[in-house]
């Protein structure tokens, strides 16, 4: 049987092989529109507009993951998660996961919970992700896999920041919009309760803050909760908005 998070890397690969596809054959049909080989047709305008104004064309938004990045960026950050995924099909699991480079990091998640699940013979049903904010946020200081779950980076804290020598949150510094986030490790739990006292940061895949149910159960926007420690009462980062990104607008 192919383990879970093997499965889960299958998938990631076939989204990112229908992107990759899409935009090879959309811009060799408009490489040949521009010549006037074809007709040059709708789509194929809105394309050319969208690489005049620098966004992403929507019949590749059609087919990519939710960013809110002009293309310029988008197209760096595209490549960038497609070679994390070719490192980890060249090298084996990496020591700590690039969260932000996943289609559905929703199901990655799920995919740890269950690998645990059928290593330790337990419900998949009762178990929860408790998260243990780390006091560095570079993954590549990390020289081993933990022990048990895993290592997750590359999400950035909006209205609110980490201090690594109190390791609780804290008030973001003047003129930061956004701060980027420890490294988390997440471990399956089974039948865990948070600590209330904690604040529970919402995570999720863009600044909109805002998403639709999809046909997988999930929101197409949140990712999930992440708990953190604070000296300050939770309301009070609630009021600020504080919240986790998995990537910026830029």
């Amino acid at each position: 049987m192919m383990e879970s998070m093997g499965t889960c890397l299958g998938q990631e690969m076939a989204r990112f092989n229908i992107l990759l596809q899409g935009l090879r054959a959309s811009l060799g049909m408009l490489k040949r529109a521009i010549s006037g080989f074809i007709v040059m047709t709708a789509e194929l305008d809105g394309m050319f507009q969208a690489f005049m104004n620098n966004k992403v064309p929507k019949n590749w938004e059609g087919k990519a993951y939710p960013s809110l990045k002009p293309l310029s960026s988008w197209y760096s950050d595209m490549v960038q998660r497609v070679e994390f995924f070719h490192d980890w099909i060249s090298n084996g699991k990496p020591y700590s996961y690039w969260i932000s480079s996943f289609f559905f990091p929703q199901g990655f998640l799920t995919s740890v919970m269950q690998a645990f699940a059928r290593s330790n013979l337990v419900p998949v049903d009762i178990l929860t992700h408790q998260v243990v904010v780390q006091d560095f946020d570079d993954p590549t200081v990390v020289e081993e896999a933990v022990a048990e779950g895993i290592l997750v980076h590359g999400a950035f804290m909006d209205g609110c920041a980490w201090s690594n020598e109190l390791m609780v949150l804290d008030d973001q510094q003047p003129g930061m919009m956004y701060v980027q986030c420890p490294v988390l490790h997440m471990i399956p739990t089974p039948n865990y309760t948070p600590d209330p006292k904690k604040y529970f940061a919402p995570f999720y895949k863009t600044s909109e803050r805002r998403g639709v149910l999809s046909t997988t159960g999930h929101s197409s926007n949140f990712i999930m909760v992440i708990e953190m420690d604070t000296e300050q009462a939770p309301a009070y980062w609630v009021l600020k908005g504080a919240a986790l990104l998995s990537m910026l607008n830029d």
